[in-house]
């Protein structure tokens, strides 16, 4: 495990990592090193996942990129599109994608809260092109021990499939600074999500992606309610008391990737000549929130509201 954060590499290394489920617990001695010391390493490896942030990973991946091997795979488990990057770090012929559903916070060094188990969880993965569709099973196998593995013959589609899920939840969600079972409750917030959603399709559509049924869930579960299925899918999974990524960058201080899913929606929507309002206000929100000039709380559902009718 190799990480940028100096006390959890060293907690892990004398405590092992704590998985903290909401019914099990579990601790594991794992091998933990700081990023500085990727250039130490002699090895090759044969499997990349790679987890960080996704304006991380077009320098990480060629971070390890020397280090990965010959006909090794690197797998980038993330949010937003960051495939391409990766196959441009590393190679096409190296690159696996995948697209996850998965939730879980991290605040104290060696402890990660799994909001998610095993059951609950769900990867898609997929070649970029025909020639490594063989090699899918053998990433399939390994995480497989995570949760849910499906195999998707248009994984790029699919992780747009997860950015328009995206769009409706990890920034909506955390500008009002509650979890989503609180934020599903408030007036109006399902109507401005799926509006939010609808902008992220439309985007999809001048790319060209087909509609994925991603979640583990089939053409049949969808029906004709694609974007609340998706989104209540998630929301089940997760659980309602469940701190999203985006949030815990907030309480972090931290960058978030909101920029890199409503905001690729919004900048994509201006380029085609029109607009995506309420992908551009959440953005904006988050701006704000970042500069200190907002704190993420309910009352910036109104304020969102009114951005995406100016």
């Amino acid at each position: 495990l190799i990480d940028k954060w100096p006390e959890h590499v060293e907690t892990m290394r004398v405590e092992g990592l704590t998985v903290r489920m909401p019914d099990e617990e579990v601790n594991v001695e794992v091998d933990a090193r700081h990023v500085c010391e990727v250039c130490t390493f002699r090895e090759e490896f044969g499997y990349v996942f790679l987890m960080p942030k996704a304006y991380d990973t077009a320098w990480m991946a060629r971070l390890i990129e020397p280090y990965l091997a010959e006909d090794g795979l690197t797998i980038g488990i993330q949010n937003a599109m960051t495939t391409d990057e990766i196959a441009k770090a590393v190679g096409p012929g190296r690159t696996i994608g995948c697209v996850i559903e998965l939730s879980s916070e991290i605040f104290t060094p060696g402890l990660v809260k799994r909001n998610t188990p095993p059951e609950k969880s769900w990867l898609g993965l997929g070649a970029l092109g025909p020639s490594m569709a063989g090699r899918v099973p053998e990433v399939a196998e390994i995480l497989k021990c995570v949760g849910t593995v499906s195999v998707s013959n248009d994984i790029v589609a699919a992780k747009w499939m997860k950015l328009v899920v995206n769009c409706m939840s990890l920034g909506p969600v955390t500008m009002l600074g509650i979890t989503v079972g609180e934020a599903i409750a408030m007036p109006g917030f399902r109507d401005f999500i799926l509006r939010a959603g609808s902008e992220a399709l439309s985007v999809g559509r001048d790319r060209k992606y087909a509609v994925q049924p991603i979640f583990g869930l089939t053409p049949e579960d969808i029906g004709n309610r694609l974007l609340e299925t998706l989104f209540d899918k998630l929301a089940s999974d997760i659980g309602p008391g469940a701190r999203d990524c985006v949030l815990q960058d907030h309480l972090k201080g931290r960058y978030s990737e909101v920029d890199m899913i409503n905001g690729v929606v919004s900048e994509e929507s201006r380029r085609a000549g029109r607009r995506a309002p309420a992908n551009a206000a959440v953005t904006e929100i988050t701006r704000r929130i970042r500069n200190g000039e907002l704190a993420p709380e309910r009352s910036n559902l109104e304020l969102a509201l009114k951005l995406a009718a100016g």
